[in-house]
């Protein structure tokens, strides 16, 4: 089924990808979307909580039941199909920055948030989670946030028409999805490099548990790892370990 044939629209609900999770248990196809107005305990990657107003951004989940279970380009697939939507409905050039957020000047405009539920090895279903900030003004963000994040409406200086961000994020998910199953997983990460706001060959010192790593990036593999040379050999660092990255 394509992306956004179906749509659950809530006025307001705990989590998207809750009502997804649920939904998806229940038997509901592959590319049914859950939007709702507001989040009350949305929630981001490591258990983060996502900050999700009324009616000023966009909260949505996908259901998708791919045939294999490693899920790790998942999210790159889903920032770069954000970023092309951004693009096409606004004409704002947004970026992305490993592994799970959508950015402006280095301002977190948009997270993704993928879960699977599995039985023993294998995946039962996915869930893809998209938080989009589109018209919030700077006083609309908790203070604890508002140094670090930003708005479409923030960028452009303008309202933005939610709707029609939906209209072009559906088609571009569906796209994008489709190489993913398909394996063009090369394709996938040089998309999601083109849109980095780290060139590759950059200086950086990645912060992770158990320590710091310092050395040139290098790209991203094909299991969706930062790759880091550091001292002519290179180290491979997984999104479960990140916790943050420095220009150097």
């Amino acid at each position: 089924m394509t992306i956004g044939t179906i749509i659950h629209s809530f006025s307001s609900c705990p989590s998207t990808n809750d009502l997804a999770k649920r939904l998806a248990q229940e038997g509901s196809a592959e590319g049914t979307v859950v939007v709702a107005e507001e989040q009350t305990g949305g929630r981001g990657t490591k258990g983060r909580s996502w900050h999700s107003p009324r009616g000023q951004g966009l909260y949505a989940s996908v259901i998708l039941r791919p045939r294999r279970a490693d899920l790790s380009l998942l999210p790159l697939t889903a920032g770069v199909a954000c970023v092309e939507a951004i693009g096409e409905a606004t004409g704002l050039q947004a970026a992305l920055e490993w592994p799970n957020d959508i950015v402006r000047k280095r301002r977190k405009l948009g997270g993704i948030l993928c879960e699977g539920e599995f039985l023993g090895n294998v995946l039962s279903f996915a869930v893809l989670g998209i938080g989009l900030n589109i018209n919030q003004r700077r006083e609309d963000f908790p203070a604890s946030l508002r140094r670090t994040a930003t708005s479409l409406r923030l960028a452009l200086g303008r309202e933005v028409d939610k709707e029609g961000l939906e209209r072009a994020l559906w088609p571009a998910l569906n796209c994008w999805y489709g190489a993913w199953v398909r394996g063009r997983r090369e394709e996938i990460v040089r998309a999601y490099e083109s849109k980095l706001t780290i060139p590759t060959g950059t200086d950086v010192d990645v912060r992770r548990e158990g320590g710091s790593v310092k050395g040139i990036f290098r790209g991203i593999d094909l299991r969706a790892r930062l790759m880091i040379e550091v001292k002519g050999k290179r180290v491979l660092l997984s999104p479960a370990e990140f916790l943050g990255i420095d220009y150097i």
